[in-house]
């Protein structure tokens, strides 16, 4: 039976630095950066993420990350689980599959921007999505990023599709 009503939609956001780009990106980049971000979309219980082989999802804080560093609350959805399971697998067939994975340009922030707006109508924090332009924009940072083109980032939960 297909729920009905209104339904919690939040932004879990994960520092994956740990505190490190606070205190050395200036250094390093020339300019200061709060964090490097990963983001997920909480919504019918589960966290959904974008990550190098599709998009997962686990319970709520679930991953190895553990507990989100912050949490925005994008609103409400009135999108039942059913139809946006049937979304995020068309997603995982298509744009979001593990293949398609750019540390710069699609990633997880990609996903959760995308899936707010599908949910909610609403993006996510600009500077969330901005973050990798502003470290490709210094000298440093397009030195690091033939290495960093090829870096996944996975924490963990499992693929909504089971594929690996």
């Amino acid at each position: 039976m297909e729920q009905t009503g209104s339904f919690p939609v939040k932004l879990y956001i994960y520092d994956l630095s740990r505190g490190m780009a606070r205190q050395l990106s200036s250094v390093m980049l020339g300019k200061h950066l709060d964090g490097i971000w990963h983001t997920a979309i909480v919504v019918h219980g589960q966290e959904y993420f974008f990550v190098g082989e599709g998009i997962n999802k686990c319970s709520p804080g679930g991953t190895p990350l553990g507990e989100p560093d912050s949490i925005v609350d994008l609103g409400f959805t009135e999108v039942p689980a059913e139809l946006f399971t049937e979304y995020l697998t068309s997603l995982a067939e298509s744009t979001y599959r593990g293949d398609t994975y750019n540390l710069f340009e699609h990633n997880c922030n990609s996903f959760s921007n995308e899936v707010a707006q599908f949910l909610t109508g609403k993006k996510i924090p600009s500077y969330i999505t901005d973050l990798p332009s502003e470290v490709l924009s210094t000298p440093f940072g397009q030195a690091l990023r033939p290495l960093l083109d090829s870096v996944v980032i996975n924490p963990g939960g499992s693929n909504i599709t089971g594929q690996r």
